[in-house]
């Protein structure tokens, strides 16, 4: 395969699930407005939101002081920011437009109606007047275009690709989540005291849950309150969690041991070397040692991967 054909397919992938994590986080942090909290816990969570994809100073330079409605249309409708979800998914239509000989005609289409409808939908007003139905709408496109993809092309290094650029941005965003939220509470991590910081352990370690649709998960593996440990155990350690760190890097691991190359090997024993690391990692040990090192470590690895992947097979390409 050609390697700039490669680079396409790797950053439509990587593209559409940026804009499927965007769309969770903000779900997440406006469902989460919505209870009762003081005003310096909101602000929290919105600066959080953030922080989890560097961009305070961008958004500060730009907006100032840090509101609910300046934050969701920043992370949403803008077009400089790289990261919000109309460029998100300008970027990824983009990068399918120039390889559409290598999709299906159902991956192609689904990309391609979903960037006119985002445009439709945010000239409309439909996203002012529903935020959650907005979110969950481009969530929905997001899982739309990977069963496409998975059920209509060959099975070759297209796809492979592709799913090299999804799990590896997966795993990115849920270590930044994690490393994010467990920050933000650092002084309850043992537990809350008063019964009115317990009500809001459980909804803030809830709301972490549900951005990753992780709380049925939750519910049905550990069938016990929620406790900071074992958040971080499933969206860590659980290979059987979809979106969690082990399961994104068995993907990252199986999708290269395809495509590899004379020039892959020390790629592949990196990749390797961090999903040995997850797969035999204790929760424990990680919370002795300190969870903000392991994630900063991990997020240094997974960028350096992504580097890695480039230089062996892809065309260098820009954020």
């Amino acid at each position: 395969m050609l390697s700039r054909t490669a680079d396409h397919l790797f950053w439509m992938a990587r593209y559409t699930e940026r804009a499927e994590n965007t769309a969770r986080m903000l779900d997440v942090n406006y469902q989460t407005s919505l209870l009762p909290q003081s005003a310096a816990v909101a602000q929290v969570g919105w600066q959080g939101l953030l922080s989890i994809s560097e961009l305070v100073p961008s958004y500060t330079e730009q907006h100032g002081e840090i509101t609910p409605k300046a934050v969701m249309e920043f992370m949403v409708k803008d077009e400089n920011n790289p990261s919000s979800i109309i460029s998100c998914l300008k970027a990824a239509r983009e990068n399918a437009r120039a390889v559409r000989g290598s999709l299906t005609t159902e991956a192609w289409e689904t990309q391609n109606q979903t960037w006119l409808e985002v445009g439709r939908m945010l000239r409309s007003g439909a996203f002012e007047r529903d935020p959650a139905q907005f979110f969950e709408w481009v969530k929905f496109r997001s899982h739309l275009s990977r069963g496409v993809t998975v059920g209509t092309m060959l099975m070759d290094e297209a796809l492979h690709f592709m799913r090299l650029g999804t799990f590896l941005e997966r795993a990115d965003n849920t270590a930044r989540l994690v490393d994010v939220k467990f920050h933000a509470v650092q002084s309850d991590f043992f537990g809350a005291a008063t019964e009115q910081d317990q009500e809001y352990d459980f909804y803030h370690w809830s709301a972490i849950l549900r951005s990753v649709s992780g709380f049925e998960i939750y519910r049905k593996v550990y069938r016990d309150v929620i406790k900071p440990e074992r958040v971080a155990d499933l969206l860590i350690l659980r290979p059987d969690m979809p979106r969690s760190l082990h399961a994104s890097m068995n993907e990252v691991v199986s999708n290269l041991e395809m495509v590899a190359n004379d020039q892959s090997g020390e790629t592949m024993r990196r990749a390797g070397k961090l999903r040995a690391d997850l797969k035999w990692g204790h929760i424990d040990e990680i919370l002795a040692t300190g969870l903000h090192a392991f994630l900063t470590q991990f997020l240094d690895r997974v960028n350096e991967l992504g580097g890695r992947i480039s230089r062996d097979f892809l065309v260098p390409a820009t954020i």
